[in-house]
């Protein structure tokens, strides 16, 4: 007679013998013994846990001969269950799913599946790794299963249920099998050991049992093949045959890490070559290994969550004391990190030595400290602010003039230390030189500060609109001004959906909230925004239509009602703190008295023209003349005009003016 293997040999032939599946067990001879025999079963579960044993099983319990009915017990020695356990019965029919895939091969089954049972009482039908079935070979059999023939079983087995429709195991009793307990796995083992007369020691039965991983056939297997070695088996043996490393050598290599010797590294890993092992199962174990150490330093009494022998887990224990879970981890993902360049080089003890140099504790350290730092100075997705307060920055945009003659004057509210009742301190201002540094925040922050504000505005709708269409033209520390490029995306921003998501998006990247304002006209004027600043009341005219000095008069006209608004706002203490810093920067001087003066709109014309001449003999740093003879109205006109270049050129580094005095020379 041939040889017979030990899973075979020692293959369970009833439910009372199935090692490790004791509520499987318990569930399937209550329903044998009561007659509540299911039309479809589904087994499910890892492989070499029982799965076609039980199927086989239940075969021979529905149709033994010993017994008149059917019986959790089979004999094993009738006709049937001889037939059953060589796979000659006629009507317990075992189908491969992975080479009968096809939908053809589903309706033969189901044809056959009509006829009354030859030798047994059912007919059996199990079909194995039934996950391999195509989704038209699993519609064909879903009939069939809802509503068997008389005296059909099917039994469907498979590792893999997710692949399985749901309408096939919603037709089926389902059993799920558990991985084989480590005790129970080592007892059968001894148990087949004693009855083989195979000499190996109980911690090498141990670390068989460890090694299968919860799979009775690779444990059975494993044994047979250790049965053939002379002598008595051992742990070492049993790592030789398998080809992993052994357990000495990995903690030689954890104490020369430690120690920080690259010699003893060195010689470690060219022993471990020399003896066969391959440089990518080196570092495979090595990383379980480092999983066995985190798990000896964070649950030093759960030995049995690792494949160690009971030494080997003392002395990881004690080792574990000498480093940090942080090393520890840091290990394990540097030798992770590095599996996929063993597999991918032609010079794998190279790299093998290259990565475990890197698992000194000085380098690991290093690497754990640059990572920290990284991630403790990583810039939070926020714009730098000022201290105490931050003016409002508009963005400069080009305006017509002769639509809006005189853009009223951003409002410079005056401040007095000591108030006194029922007067209000008026300055005389000097003209500013104009500013050699760029201000605190840019149009180039402000598109910055927007695309980041973009980046977590949610829905994707809402942020393309606001990106495609929308502006921030204005922002300090507590509101935001956003342009809108027409009057219906400012309808649709303002809605409460859009504009709680802008507000969010803001809130994200301040860390407070902000508020929000729209803007859809035109201009670049600080007081057409809403909400942002106090009105500003007509400004005096600046002396006459001509400045001959370069001082100015401009004083804010501010009425008594409005000053009391001012002073009762909750901003109060803000607003005078940006009193105090634009007197210092300004040096204000106090006039006497100022007259309030409406203009007309040639007086603002006029103005506006004054104005834009003084911005530019302040540019090229000129001399402003005065002409004897009034300007004619042609001469008036070309001044608007220059005023209107200098207005549209204002934001940009030069002025381009050479070719409208070309073209006007003669009118002078």
């Amino acid at each position: 007679m041939s040889y017979e293997p030990l899973h075979h040999k020692y293959r369970p032939q009833t439910f009372a013998h199935l090692v490790g599946q004791e509520a499987i067990a318990t569930t399937l001879t209550n329903a044998i013994e009561s007659q509540r025999i299911a039309p479809a079963y589904l087994f499910t579960g890892p492989r070499g846990t029982g799965k076609t044993s039980s199927a086989r099983i239940l075969a021979k319990s529905l149709n033994c001969l010993a017994n008149s009915t059917p019986t959790a017990a089979p004999c094993g020695v009738c006709e049937v269950c001889k037939g059953i356990t060589n796979g000659s019965t006629l009507d317990v029919i075992e189908i491969d799913a992975a080479s009968n895939t096809g939908v053809d091969n589903i309706r033969e089954l189901i044809e056959r599946s009509q006829f009354a049972p030859v030798q047994c009482r059912y007919k059996v039908y199990v079909i194995d790794e039934c996950h391999m079935l195509s989704t038209a070979a699993f519609n064909a059999l879903l009939k069939t299963l809802e509503e068997p023939p008389d005296r059909v079983v099917f039994v469907l087995a498979t590792t893999d249920p997710q692949r399985v429709l749901p309408t096939i195991i919603s037709r089926c009793q389902r059993f799920d099998f558990r991985r084989i307990p480590l005790d129970s796995m080592i007892k059968h083992l001894k148990y087949i050991a004693q009855q083989e007369a195979i000499n190996i020691a109980d911690d090498a039965v141990f670390m068989v049992a460890q090694i299968a991983q919860g799979g009775l056939r690779d444990a059975e297997s494993l044994l047979d093949q250790l049965s053939l070695l002379s002598g008595e088996i051992t742990v070492e043996k049993v790592w030789d045959l398998v080809g992993a490393v052994p357990e000495r050598d990995l903690i030689s290599l954890l104490e020369a890490i430690d120690s920080g010797d690259t010699a003893i590294i060195l010689d470690c890993i060219r022993n471990l070559l020399n003896r066969g092992r391959e440089p990518l199962i080196v570092l495979q174990n090595l990383a379980g290994f480092y999983r066995d150490l985190l798990i000896a330093k964070t649950a030093s009494t759960r030995s049995d969550l690792v494949a160690l022998t009971q030494p080997t887990w003392e002395q990881l224990c004690q080792f574990s004391h000498r480093w940090d879970s942080t090393i520890i981890l840091a290990g394990q993902k540097h030798l992770r990190e590095s599996e996929v360049q063993i597999k991918n080089s032609t010079q794998p003890r190279l790299w093998l030595e290259i990565i475990l140099l890197g698992l000194l504790p000085s380098a690991l350290q290093k690497s754990v400290i640059t990572q920290t730092v990284t991630v403790t100075q990583t810039p939070q997705r926020t714009v730098q602010t000022q201290p105490e307060t931050v003016p409002f920055v508009q963005r400069s945009e080009p305006s017509n003039p002769s639509q809006n003659p005189v853009n009223s004057p951003v409002f410079q509210p005056t401040y007095t230390p000591e108030p006194q009742p029922q007067t209000q301190p008026q300055v005389k201002a000097e003209i500013p030189a104009p500013p050699t540094e760029p201000p605190i925040v840019t149009d180039a922050n402000l598109d910055q500060i927007w695309q980041q504000v973009l980046d977590y505005i949610q829905p994707n709708g809402t942020q393309q609109m606001f990106r495609q269409q929308g502006r921030l033209i204005q922002f300090n520390s507590e509101v935001a001004v956003i342009k809108m490029a027409s009057s219906t995306l400012l309808k649709m921003a303002q809605t409460k959906q859009k504009l709680s998501s802008l507000e969010k998006a803001f809130q994200q990247v301040f860390g407070h909230p902000v508020k929000i304002n729209f803007d859809s006209r035109g201009g670049n004027s600080v007081n057409q925004v809403q909400d942002i600043t106090p009105p500003s009341p007509p400004y005096s005219p600046v002396n006459n239509s001509r400045v001959s000095s370069p001082e100015v008069v401009q004083t804010p006209v501010i009425n008594t009602q409005e000053q009391q608004q001012i002073s009762e706002s909750p901003n109060q203490d803000i607003n005078k703190q940006n009193q105090i810093e634009t007197i210092n920067n300004h040096s204000f001087k106090p006039i006497e008295k100022v007259e309030t003066v409406e203009l007309t709109p040639e007086q603002a014309d006029t103005q506006a023209v004054a104005i834009a001449s003084q911005k530019l003999v302040d540019f090229f740093q000129g001399k402003m003349i005065e002409l004897e003879e009034k300007p004619t109205s042609k001469t008036a006109t070309l001044l608007d005009k220059k005023a209107d270049a200098i207005e549209i050129n204002e934001n940009e580094n030069f002025i381009e003016i050479d070719d409208l005095d070309e073209e006007n020379d003669d009118d002078f």
